[in-house]
């Protein structure tokens, strides 16, 4: 007997419609994901565009603590590709770990933070991010729009695989042909030495850098 034969008609039918939704509601979900990927680029693309046409240093800082966070984002993975490096996109936006994109630079694969901020940065957002690199076991940059304070700065001497890109670092960044460069290895053993001379003053600033913070995102 055909399995079919044992349910009526119009119950196959319902079936048939639900399968259906369900198929095109799937469908719906991923192309929305790419397509939402697909306008923050452009939109990125239109930004690094459009800073170029600022004419000093504080009006492109002020233009990036305006624009949508996740726009942010590809803005830097499109700076990186502008200088030729090669970039890996997150697959969403959210739900990423505190991972923003990653870009190769040499024979190392840096993870991404993006923050905007309108004063100083949060100097547990810098221990954070330096844990998390620890976690995965490479390197990592810590790009935002604010000011970093003693503490961080102390953090990211302190680390062996996080840079902070930020101010004037961070409009070469998103200046095709400017010299932006990354520090590589050798500066390590110098930075560590330098945090370890000024720990004492740094770990006061801590608790006013902490509190002076204002993220925007």
């Amino acid at each position: 007997m055909d399995i079919l034969s044992l349910f009526p008609s119009n119950v196959i039918a319902l079936w048939a419609v639900s399968f259906g939704f369900l198929a095109v509601l799937y469908w719906w979900k991923i192309t929305a994901r790419k397509r939402r990927h697909k306008r923050k680029q452009q939109q990125a693309r239109r930004v690094l565009a459009k800073i170029q046409t600022l004419p000093a240093f504080g009006y492109k800082i002020a233009y990036l603590r305006k624009i949508d966070p996740f726009t942010f984002e590809e803005l830097l993975l499109e700076g990186f590709e502008s200088h030729g490096f090669r970039t890996i996109r997150n697959k969403r936006y959210t739900g990423d770990g505190g991972i923003d994109g990653q870009v190769i630079i040499g024979k190392h694969r840096y993870l991404i933070q993006a923050k905007r901020y309108r004063g100083h940065i949060a100097l547990q957002h810098v221990q954070e991010f330096d844990t998390l690199l620890k976690r995965h076991n490479c390197r990592g940059l810590f790009c935002h729009t604010g000011k970093t304070g003693a503490a961080s700065k102390a953090v990211s001497f302190a680390s062996e695989r996080m840079e902070i890109i930020s101010g004037q670092r961070l409009i070469d960044l998103l200046t095709p042909g400017s010299s932006f460069t990354i520090a590589t290895a050798p500066q390590t053993m110098m930075r560590r030495t330098a945090a370890t001379r000024g720990t004492n003053i740094i770990v006061e600033e801590a608790d006013k850098n902490t509190t002076d913070s204002m993220r925007v995102n």
